[in-house]
């Protein structure tokens, strides 16, 4: 009797375990949008779903998501968000992307829980160590050199586990795990590490269909790093009503004039990629394509099974599937001069000054709104950057006058001990204005074994951030806007002098040695000379 008592309980417990984390669902997504100066948007993305699955909990992701669960389970992480891109996102041209991670460069942050057992510190390493191996990238330079933790720039976009989580974890599981612990950020960011095909590769062997089928089968390196703009990100975040979800995307913006040769902007996949979509993957749970219908007139094949966005559903195709857009009245496309923008909101960076000592950060943000905007401003200069907070101006259009009231927040941490500045500020910017802040710095001199390769070539300092902030007069929630990498001269050494130093010494030292030796080893015999 005992003994069925036991295999009762197993069964109940097993069937527990199917119930939490048995279902998973695979939807993958394409978004196509034509761009006003003739280049064509492309959004990847595909997401996994665990229903019901917790961060923090062993064997809480699949087989299909092991490489990158094994990191999550591993470090504890709850939330997580990386992104390489190549390029700078002109907003002002192409407006918002979908996904909002487009700063050049190499951008990683996470949201794990502290604890007394395990070092936060240790474990942002060994999740920084580990993405660098599973996506080999250079993300080991995200030292402590680049980390920093704002306050309010990067808020989690999924939930924080509690202490109602981890007492259903402990009843069903037995696990003493504890999830209600505070939770700590951690940000940094690589301008110099760009995506390449290396990158690629690792981060479609996530996908369960690889490349072979499906949305992903588009996927082309060839013509996705031949792109004026090419980004891939990575999400994984938990949701407390759904479960854990994994988010994998590739964003780039093609010119189909450049890419075709030929003069008007029709695009196809075929054209596009390279490729076009043989069969549907199995797995996938929702498989469509969408194409955001330009205003210009055109025609669309094969014909869609929507009218306002042009929806295709690839689980139901029954051939290979090449999307043609042509545009019907054009033959040669002329690339506009001026473009209007049409975003809300935008910025610009820029800095001045000829030392090599000193210089000048310019920040231009412009509110294009009929009401107040307020905004969090994020700068992380490197070390070698020292702002001096007391020449902080902020004006207002073209006001000589200062004004105080637009700054509401600052959260200021100086470098030191080669650790990056955090400058973090929240703004009121005024309906229909521009506001222009500048503040000074200094640039350090590095030692000569400081300086990375090719020094005479400068440092880049990383995107600043601009975040909205929600609005109680418009429901529109803004996404975070980058401004482009700066490119900072410092003052170098002569790299040549060792040289110089070692030549010269070794000519003296030969010279001396060669005499010397002669001397040493010479006979010298006296020799009478006869009258």
């Amino acid at each position: 009797m005992l003994r069925h008592c036991w295999i009762l309980t197993l069964v109940y417990l097993g069937l527990q375990f199917v119930h939490v984390f048995a279902d998973e669902f695979f939807d993958e997504n394409l978004y196509i949008r034509s761009l006003n100066d003739g280049k064509v948007y492309t959004h990847f993305q595909f997401k996994t779903l665990l229903e019901d699955a917790v961060p923090r909990l062993p064997n809480s992701l699949s087989q299909k998501d092991e490489p990158l669960g094994q990191i999550l389970r591993e470090y504890a992480v709850t939330e997580l968000h990386l992104s390489l891109n190549a390029g700078k996102w002109d907003y002002r041209t192409w407006g918002y992307p979908n996904g909002s991670s487009v700063g050049n460069g190499a951008e990683l942050w996470v949201w794990m829980g502290e604890d007394e057992t395990h070092k936060f510190d240790a474990r942002w390493q060994g999740v920084r160590n580990a993405l660098a191996g599973l996506f080999c990238a250079s993300l080991g330079e995200l030292n402590e050199r680049r980390t920093t933790s704002p306050t309010y720039a990067f808020q989690p976009t999924g939930d924080i586990p509690s202490g109602n989580e981890s007492k259903i974890l402990n009843a069903v599981t037995s696990l003493s795990t504890s999830l209600d612990v505070p939770h700590r950020l951690a940000y940094a960011s690589h301008p110099s590490e760009h995506i390449c095909t290396e990158n690629l590769t690792p981060f479609i062997k996530l996908l369960p269909c690889k490349a072979y089928s499906g949305i992903a089968a588009l996927l082309n390196p060839h013509r996705l790093f031949d792109a004026d703009w090419h980004g891939m990100s990575i999400q994984a975040l938990w949701n407390a009503e759904k479960g854990i979800e994994i988010e994998l995307s590739v964003q780039a913006v093609f010119d189909p004039v450049r890419l075709h040769g030929r003069k008007d902007r029709s695009w196809s996949f075929s054209h596009l990629f390279g490729k076009n979509i043989q069969g549907q993957c199995s797995v996938a749970r929702d498989s469509r394509i969408e194409v955001d219908l330009p205003s210009s007139p055109f025609t669309l094949t094969p014909p869609p099974i929507t009218n306002e966005v042009a929806q295709y559903n690839v689980n139901t195709i029954q051939e290979p599937l090449d999307v043609v857009l042509k545009y019907s009245d054009e033959t040669s496309f002329v690339y506009p001069t001026e473009i209007k923008s049409s975003i809300p909101l935008s910025i610009e960076r820029s800095h001045s000054g000829t030392s090599q000592a000193k210089g000048r950060m310019h920040v231009t943000i412009k509110n294009m709104q009929n009401f107040s905007q307020l905004v969090t401003y994020l700068e992380t200069p490197p070390w070698i950057i020292k702002f001096y907070l007391h020449t902080l101006t902020i004006r207002v259009n073209d006001e000589e006058e200062l004004r105080n009231d637009i700054l509401q927040f600052i959260n200021y941490i100086p470098t030191e001990s080669n650790k990056p500045t955090l400058f973090e500020s929240i703004l009121l910017l005024p309906p229909q204005s521009t506001v222009h802040m500048t503040i000074d710095f200094d640039k350090t001199f590095l030692r000569y074994t400081e300086h990375p390769p090719d020094a005479q070539r400068g440092w880049d300092l990383p995107s600043a951030l601009l975040i909205p902030l929600p609005s109680n007069v418009s429901n529109q929630v803004l996404p975070r806007m980058y401004t482009k990498t700066l490119l900072i001269d410092l003052a170098t050494p002569d790299f040549s002098m060792p040289y110089n130093v070692i030549t010269m010494t070794g000519a003296l030292m030969a010279m001396l040695f060669g005499n010397i030796f002669n001397l040493l080893t010479r006979e010298f015999v006296a020799v009478s000379l006869d009258k």
